[in-house]
């Protein structure tokens, strides 16, 4: 009997030959406890009942479905739709998934949030939903992407969260990650580790996977409203892999929907200055999961290069790997040169200011929107917008816009 890729991982946290659970004895059992609190009540009434009235009236769900008229034209192909996360209360698709953990927290009697984050968007969403329910909360944030995410930091202190700077490694989201994990280790007692991606050690993956899933959801029946058919394409950036299997997991069994993950190129994959991890890894265990993360000849973990903080990170959630491995989701990569005039194009032609995260997917799929005819239709899905970005963006265009 073939088993539907919707319904991975299986028992033991595996999605095919990715996943697991690759951690000290130490957190072993929370982990455990972390996923029989979770079996135990996300099918309960209740527990529906409370998210949904987060999603709707705090976070803002449900999002928009956008169609770009004038970059249809320009582009002279298929038509292009937007799937609006970026309007998500604190702007980004991180908010679905911090509202669900915060729900499992309280049901686990827990007081204390640990957090970490990279472009600082699951920060934010995590310092507000700490904030609503009274929790204390740290956030842990590489000393490199505190420099790039300064209005980030500063909402994350304004929402009365404490932000550690790791100044280890590359000090970016992977050695923020480790940071969270130490700390979760020493006060498991109190404390719940608000993980902001589809990564990490099982249940996390599937967890951060099933409050992303409405992104897909919603896509779904406002396309089938709208146009009266599913989409030709579906695409989505991909550091962590939080949004892009939110958006292509409620239709990775209709095989006549292509799925593109879009991954970042750097300035160029050659000389290893990127975060490409499916064109330039291999698989192998990486903070408590098997999956694919970039790597040296030794098994050392490779440094990352990519204009975009949220997309700057050595390892992907392991679902993708085994959606690679399958075939059903093909995996790409955007340079920074390409990504940041996707950016300025849709600033300039719709009025929408995307994260630069967002902005690889959305070069992607202006890129393939030519290829594709007038009759098809894809889909890009905005995981965040762009206001966080300002400084980098006002960096690297000062030159070409004689700022």
């Amino acid at each position: 009997m073939t088993v539907s890729l919707r319904n991975l991982p299986d028992e033991k946290g595996y999605f095919g030959d990715f996943g697991g659970r690759f951690v000290p004895d130490t957190l072993m059992q929370p982990l455990l406890d972390l996923q029989a609190a979770y079996l135990e009540i996300k099918d309960t009434a209740e527990f529906k009942d409370d998210l949904a009235d987060l999603l709707n009236h705090f976070v803002g769900r449900p999002t928009p479905l956008y169609f770009c008229a004038r970059l249809t034209a320009e582009c002279g192909g298929a038509k292009i739709y937007l799937k609006r996360e970026d309007l998500t209360h604190t702007g980004a698709h991180k908010i679905n998934n911090a509202v669900g953990q915060i729900l499992l927290a309280k049901h686990m009697g827990k007081t204390r949030i640990i957090a970490e984050t990279g472009a600082g968007q699951h920060g934010v969403a995590t310092a507000a939903v700490a904030a609503k329910m009274g929790m204390g909360c740290v956030v842990y944030m590489g000393a490199e992407d505190i420099k790039r995410q300064e209005p980030n930091v500063f909402r994350m202190r304004l929402l009365g969260a404490e932000v550690r700077g790791v100044e280890s490694g590359s000090a970016t989201l992977k050695d923020a990650v480790s940071e969270a994990m130490r700390d979760w280790v020493s006060n498991v007692a109190d404390s719940y580790y608000l993980l902001g991606s589809a990564l990490g050690p099982h249940p996390y993956p599937m967890i951060v996977r099933d409050f992303h899933k409405v992104i897909g959801q919603e896509a779904r029946a406002q396309i089938l409203e709208t146009e009266g058919r599913l989409p030709d394409e579906i695409c989505a950036c991909l550091g962590g892999g939080s949004n892009a299997i939110g958006a292509f997991h409620e239709f990775l069994d209709d095989k006549e929907v292509a799925l593109t993950a879009v991954e970042a190129g750097g300035t160029a994959i050659e000389t290893g200055h990127h975060a490409a991890r499916f064109s330039g890894g291999h698989a192998g265990i990486f903070q408590g999961m098997k999956s694919y993360v970039l790597q040296d000849k030794s098994g050392q973990i490779s440094l990352t290069e990519s204009i975009s903080a949220g997309l700057d990170y050595a390892g992907v959630g392991p679902e993708h790997a085994n959606l690679m491995e399958e075939g059903r989701v093909q995996y790409l990569y955007v340079h920074d040169k390409e990504a940041l005039a996707a950016f300025r194009k849709l600033s300039r032609m719709e009025g929408i200011l995307p994260a630069l995260e967002s902005s690889h997917a959305l070069a992607y799929g202006l890129r393939r929107a030519k290829e594709m005819t007038q009759e098809q239709i894809i889909i890009v899905n905005l995981s965040g917008r762009g206001d966080k970005d300002m400084g980098i963006v006002m960096e690297a265009l000062a030159e070409e816009l004689s700022l």
